[in-house]
Protein backbone atom coordinates (compact mmCIF):
# COMPACT_ATOMS: atom_id res chain seq x y z
CA UNK A 1 0.00 0.00 0.00
CA UNK A 2 2.80 2.38 0.96
CA UNK A 3 4.66 1.52 -2.23
CA UNK A 4 1.62 2.35 -4.37
CA UNK A 5 1.22 5.67 -2.49
CA UNK A 6 4.89 6.49 -3.07
CA UNK A 7 4.61 5.75 -6.80
CA UNK A 8 1.48 7.87 -7.11
CA UNK A 9 3.12 10.75 -5.32
CA UNK A 10 6.16 10.49 -7.58
CA UNK A 11 3.98 10.55 -10.67
CA UNK A 12 2.18 13.67 -9.48
CA UNK A 13 5.45 15.44 -8.75
CA UNK A 14 6.86 14.49 -12.16
CA UNK A 15 3.73 15.73 -13.93
CA UNK A 16 3.87 19.03 -12.06
CA UNK A 17 7.54 19.47 -12.95
CA UNK A 18 6.91 18.81 -16.64
CA UNK A 19 3.99 21.25 -16.64
CA UNK A 20 6.13 23.93 -15.02
CA UNK A 21 8.88 23.45 -17.61
CA UNK A 22 6.35 23.64 -20.43
CA UNK A 23 4.97 26.91 -19.05
CA UNK A 24 8.35 28.51 -18.53
CA UNK A 25 9.74 27.91 -22.02
CA UNK A 26 7.13 29.92 -23.97
CA UNK A 27 7.20 32.72 -21.39
CA UNK A 28 10.95 33.16 -21.86
CA UNK A 29 10.60 33.14 -25.63
CA UNK A 30 7.79 35.71 -25.56
CA UNK A 31 9.82 37.91 -23.24
CA UNK A 32 12.65 38.05 -25.77
CA UNK A 33 10.25 38.97 -28.56
CA UNK A 34 8.57 41.65 -26.44
CA UNK A 35 11.93 43.20 -25.64
CA UNK A 36 12.84 43.28 -29.32
CA UNK A 37 9.54 44.89 -30.27
CA UNK A 38 9.89 47.48 -27.54
CA UNK A 39 13.38 48.41 -28.64
CA UNK A 40 12.29 48.84 -32.22
CA UNK A 41 9.30 50.98 -31.27
CA UNK A 42 11.53 53.55 -29.58
CA UNK A 43 12.85 54.78 -32.92
CA UNK A 44 14.67 53.80 -36.08
CA UNK A 45 17.73 51.67 -35.28
CA UNK A 46 20.75 52.87 -37.26
CA UNK A 47 22.69 49.74 -36.33
CA UNK A 48 25.27 51.66 -34.30
CA UNK A 49 24.29 50.16 -30.96
CA UNK A 50 24.86 52.01 -27.70
CA UNK A 51 27.82 54.37 -27.93
CA UNK A 52 29.87 55.76 -25.06
CA UNK A 53 30.18 59.57 -25.00
CA UNK A 54 31.40 62.20 -22.56
CA UNK A 55 27.74 63.03 -21.87
CA UNK A 56 26.59 59.49 -21.16
CA UNK A 57 25.50 56.47 -23.23
CA UNK A 58 24.00 57.30 -26.62
CA UNK A 59 21.38 54.83 -27.80
CA UNK A 60 19.88 54.32 -31.28
CA UNK A 61 16.67 55.94 -29.96
CA UNK A 62 18.68 58.98 -28.82
CA UNK A 63 20.28 59.37 -32.24
CA UNK A 64 16.93 58.89 -33.98
CA UNK A 65 15.45 61.64 -31.82
CA UNK A 66 18.31 64.06 -32.60
CA UNK A 67 17.88 63.47 -36.34
CA UNK A 68 14.11 63.97 -36.11
CA UNK A 69 14.55 67.29 -34.33
CA UNK A 70 16.76 68.40 -37.22
CA UNK A 71 14.20 67.12 -39.76
CA UNK A 72 11.41 69.03 -38.04
CA UNK A 73 13.24 72.31 -38.54
CA UNK A 74 13.98 71.56 -42.19
CA UNK A 75 10.31 71.84 -43.12
CA UNK A 76 8.82 73.91 -40.32
CA UNK A 77 11.22 76.83 -40.89
CA UNK A 78 10.16 77.32 -44.54
CA UNK A 79 6.53 76.70 -43.54
CA UNK A 80 6.79 79.46 -40.93
CA UNK A 81 8.40 81.89 -43.39
CA UNK A 82 5.64 81.18 -45.89
CA UNK A 83 2.95 81.85 -43.27
CA UNK A 84 4.58 85.17 -42.38
CA UNK A 85 4.41 86.23 -46.03
CA UNK A 86 1.09 84.73 -47.12
CA UNK A 87 -1.02 84.82 -43.98
CA UNK A 88 -3.92 87.27 -44.06
CA UNK A 89 -4.87 86.71 -40.43
CA UNK A 90 -2.54 88.35 -37.89
CA UNK A 91 -2.75 85.17 -35.78
CA UNK A 92 -1.47 83.05 -38.68
CA UNK A 93 1.43 85.42 -39.27
CA UNK A 94 2.19 85.29 -35.54
CA UNK A 95 2.22 81.50 -35.65
CA UNK A 96 4.65 81.68 -38.56
CA UNK A 97 6.93 83.99 -36.60
CA UNK A 98 6.99 81.60 -33.65
CA UNK A 99 7.83 78.69 -35.94
CA UNK A 100 10.75 80.59 -37.46
CA UNK A 101 12.08 81.85 -34.13
CA UNK A 102 11.65 78.55 -32.31
CA UNK A 103 13.20 76.34 -34.96
CA UNK A 104 16.04 78.77 -35.68
CA UNK A 105 17.13 78.41 -32.05
CA UNK A 106 16.38 74.68 -31.90
CA UNK A 107 18.19 74.05 -35.19
CA UNK A 108 21.27 75.81 -33.88
CA UNK A 109 21.17 73.63 -30.76
CA UNK A 110 20.61 70.34 -32.58
CA UNK A 111 23.51 71.02 -34.96
CA UNK A 112 25.77 71.54 -31.95
CA UNK A 113 24.45 68.34 -30.35
CA UNK A 114 25.04 66.40 -33.55
CA UNK A 115 28.61 67.63 -33.79
CA UNK A 116 29.35 66.96 -30.11
CA UNK A 117 27.89 63.45 -30.17
CA UNK A 118 29.03 62.48 -33.64
CA UNK A 119 25.49 62.09 -35.01
CA UNK A 120 25.15 62.62 -38.75
CA UNK A 121 22.22 64.94 -39.46
CA UNK A 122 19.98 65.30 -42.53
CA UNK A 123 20.24 68.46 -44.62
CA UNK A 124 17.06 68.12 -46.69
CA UNK A 125 13.41 67.61 -45.68
CA UNK A 126 12.03 64.11 -46.11
CA UNK A 127 9.84 63.23 -49.08
CA UNK A 128 6.74 63.43 -46.88
CA UNK A 129 7.74 66.85 -45.57
CA UNK A 130 8.29 68.11 -49.12
CA UNK A 131 4.79 66.88 -49.94
CA UNK A 132 3.33 68.93 -47.06
CA UNK A 133 5.23 72.03 -48.19
CA UNK A 134 4.00 71.48 -51.74
CA UNK A 135 0.40 71.23 -50.54
CA UNK A 136 0.70 74.54 -48.74
CA UNK A 137 2.39 76.22 -51.70
CA UNK A 138 -0.47 75.20 -54.02
CA UNK A 139 -3.24 76.20 -51.61
CA UNK A 140 -4.75 79.67 -51.81
CA UNK A 141 -6.50 82.11 -49.49
CA UNK A 142 -8.46 80.68 -46.59
CA UNK A 143 -7.67 77.12 -47.67
CA UNK A 144 -3.96 77.86 -47.35
CA UNK A 145 -4.26 79.21 -43.80
CA UNK A 146 -6.39 76.30 -42.63
CA UNK A 147 -4.08 73.77 -44.26
CA UNK A 148 -1.00 75.42 -42.72
CA UNK A 149 -2.51 75.39 -39.23
CA UNK A 150 -3.84 71.85 -39.47
CA UNK A 151 -0.66 70.29 -40.83
CA UNK A 152 1.57 72.01 -38.30
CA UNK A 153 -0.75 71.42 -35.35
CA UNK A 154 -1.06 67.74 -36.18
CA UNK A 155 2.70 67.37 -36.57
CA UNK A 156 3.43 69.07 -33.23
CA UNK A 157 0.83 66.94 -31.47
CA UNK A 158 2.61 63.79 -32.62
CA UNK A 159 5.87 65.03 -31.16
CA UNK A 160 4.75 64.95 -27.53
CA UNK A 161 4.86 61.17 -27.09
CA UNK A 162 8.37 60.98 -28.55
CA UNK A 163 9.63 63.87 -26.42
CA UNK A 164 8.20 62.38 -23.23
CA UNK A 165 9.77 58.99 -23.89
CA UNK A 166 13.21 60.35 -24.70
CA UNK A 167 13.19 62.86 -21.83
CA UNK A 168 12.23 60.14 -19.35
CA UNK A 169 14.56 57.37 -20.55
CA UNK A 170 17.72 58.86 -22.04
CA UNK A 171 20.90 58.58 -20.01
CA UNK A 172 22.69 61.16 -22.16
CA UNK A 173 22.70 64.62 -20.59
CA UNK A 174 23.05 66.46 -23.91
CA UNK A 175 20.10 64.60 -25.43
CA UNK A 176 18.09 65.29 -22.28
CA UNK A 177 18.78 69.02 -22.56
CA UNK A 178 17.76 68.97 -26.23
CA UNK A 179 14.52 67.17 -25.36
CA UNK A 180 13.75 69.80 -22.71
CA UNK A 181 14.31 72.63 -25.20
CA UNK A 182 12.27 70.86 -27.88
CA UNK A 183 9.41 70.33 -25.47
CA UNK A 184 9.23 74.06 -24.66
CA UNK A 185 9.35 74.93 -28.37
CA UNK A 186 6.64 72.43 -29.30
CA UNK A 187 4.33 73.64 -26.54
CA UNK A 188 4.76 77.26 -27.68
CA UNK A 189 4.01 76.32 -31.29
CA UNK A 190 0.94 74.29 -30.36
CA UNK A 191 -0.35 77.26 -28.36
CA UNK A 192 0.04 79.85 -31.14
CA UNK A 193 -1.42 77.49 -33.74
CA UNK A 194 -4.47 76.91 -31.55
CA UNK A 195 -4.77 80.66 -30.97
CA UNK A 196 -5.58 81.07 -34.67
CA UNK A 197 -8.96 79.41 -34.06
CA UNK A 198 -8.46 77.30 -37.20
CA UNK A 199 -7.59 73.95 -35.64
CA UNK A 200 -10.01 71.14 -36.47
CA UNK A 201 -9.62 69.18 -33.24
CA UNK A 202 -11.72 66.25 -34.47
CA UNK A 203 -9.29 65.73 -37.33
CA UNK A 204 -6.27 66.15 -35.06
CA UNK A 205 -7.58 63.58 -32.59
CA UNK A 206 -8.62 60.91 -35.08
CA UNK A 207 -5.81 58.42 -35.81
CA UNK A 208 -5.12 57.51 -39.43
CA UNK A 209 -4.97 53.80 -40.25
CA UNK A 210 -1.38 52.78 -41.13
CA UNK A 211 -2.62 50.97 -44.25
CA UNK A 212 -4.32 54.09 -45.61
CA UNK A 213 -2.18 56.00 -48.12
CA UNK A 214 -4.02 59.25 -47.45
CA UNK A 215 -4.87 61.12 -44.30
CA UNK A 216 -8.04 62.98 -43.32
CA UNK A 217 -9.55 65.46 -45.70
CA UNK A 218 -8.00 68.90 -45.67
CA UNK A 219 -10.05 71.84 -44.41
CA UNK A 220 -12.18 73.38 -47.14
CA UNK A 221 -12.26 70.18 -49.20
CA UNK A 222 -8.64 70.38 -50.33
CA UNK A 223 -6.11 67.63 -50.73
CA UNK A 224 -5.94 64.96 -48.00
CA UNK A 225 -3.69 65.73 -45.05
CA UNK A 226 -1.20 62.91 -44.42
CA UNK A 227 -0.69 61.63 -40.89
CA UNK A 228 2.02 63.86 -39.48
CA UNK A 229 5.05 62.85 -37.49
CA UNK A 230 8.21 64.43 -36.26
CA UNK A 231 10.08 63.07 -39.23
Amino acid sequence: MAARHTLASGAVITALALTLIALLIPVDGFGDRATAVGAGAAGDDDGGGIMSTAYGPLTPADRDFVRKVRLAGLWELPAGRQAMQRGTRPSVRTAGEHLVEGHTDLDRQVIQVGQSLGVDLPNQPSEQQRTWLGQMTRAQGDEYERLFVQLLRRAHGKVFALLAGIRAQTRNSMVRTLATSANATVLDHITVLEDTGLVDFDSVADPVAPSSPAGPAAPGGGSPIPAASLS
